[in-house]
């Protein structure tokens, strides 16, 4: 009996023990708890919380953990919008008020004073130039306010891919006649069916070209649509200065610009607004590009 006794007493003792140094340890680890927190809240981001799989406190601090980690990825893509949102203002106040004050100008001097008719001419030009370009640079505002609200919807139809491309290529002929481009297209007869919004593919392809126009400084392009693997494959290529490989990962982030062999104009929105439409319809676009050997640009959509 007595050595039964002394067995549970020795029980007893030993787990008042454990009990006591683990409430000495989970006492310890909210007080490391708290502080962290505190730091935390001062800013300092990186700061986590230790525990082993065993402890009482373990599943309270990974879900700790884990919350800290989402907030710091959602506070850095808020300063990364933040930033975001700077440039595009900075953009918006070159890139529109630069154009509307030549505009401005060239029609303030056709008022002061009678201009000769060839002088008078060339002033409308320049005048119907900048209008010109201002609306093509406020239409792609337009298009990305509009993609990042609530505000945009797709009206996505079977329509015959290879007949819109054609129609919408045709418009763009005497521009690239006009810019010294020479042009190869490709286009079979063959029917492309695809399930997409035609608006929306004529923005994208109107910005892919766009972008070869402003940026590139080709002498040639070429432009073939075929098929492969139950999608519709659209390339576009050029040989211009091209793209470096860091600048590559980037093209399609919103406002990115390539410094090195580009020129300056351009709102850096296209290629976003291109993709991110491509993306809602369910395609894919890709780009393909080396400094000094030009660039191409994949479009992939599904046949229906």
């Amino acid at each position: 009996m007595i050595p039964l006794i002394f067995l549970l007493s020795c029980i007893a003792l030993f787990s008042a023990a454990y009990a006591i140094l683990t409430i000495r340890r989970t006492k310890k680890q909210i007080a490391e708890m708290t502080e962290a927190l505190a730091d935390i809240r001062n800013g300092n981001g990186n700061r986590r919380i230790l525990a082993l799989p065993h402890e009482l406190t373990a599943p309270l601090v990974y879900e700790i953990n884990d919350i800290i980690v989402s907030y710091e990825e959602r506070l850095s893509a808020f300063y990364q919008m933040e930033e975001a949102n700077k440039q595009l203002m900075t953009s918006l106040s070159h890139d529109v008020r630069t154009p509307l004050t030549t505009l401005i100008g060239y029609l303030d001097a056709l008022c002061r004073e009678p201009a000769a008719d060839g002088e008078q001419t060339e002033y409308l030009e320049n005048a119907r130039r900048k209008a010109r370009d201002l609306k093509e640079y406020i239409d792609v505002l337009f298009d990305w306010f509009k993609l990042t609200s609530n505000e945009f919807t797709l009206n996505p139809q079977t329509a015959e891919l290879a007949e819109l491309t054609r129609t919408i290529l045709i418009d763009w002929i005497p521009v690239l006649e006009e810019n010294k481009l020479e042009y190869v297209i490709s286009v079979p007869d063959a029917p492309f069916p695809v399930l997409f919004d035609a608006d929306c593919y004529t923005r994208i392809l109107g910005n892919l070209m766009q972008n070869v126009i402003l940026h590139s400084r080709a002498t040639r392009i070429e432009l073939s649509l075929t098929s492969s693997e139950g999608c519709a494959l659209l390339e576009l290529s050029d040989n211009g200065v091209g793209i470096e490989k860091e600048d590559l990962k980037h093209i399609f982030d919103r406002l990115y610009k390539c410094d090195k062999g580009r020129t300056a104009k351009g709102s850096g929105l296209g290629l976003s607004i291109a993709c991110q439409l491509t993306e809602k319809m369910g395609g894919k676009i890709t780009a393909k590009s080396a400094p000094g050997r030009g660039c191409a640009f994949t479009l992939s959509f599904p046949l229906a």
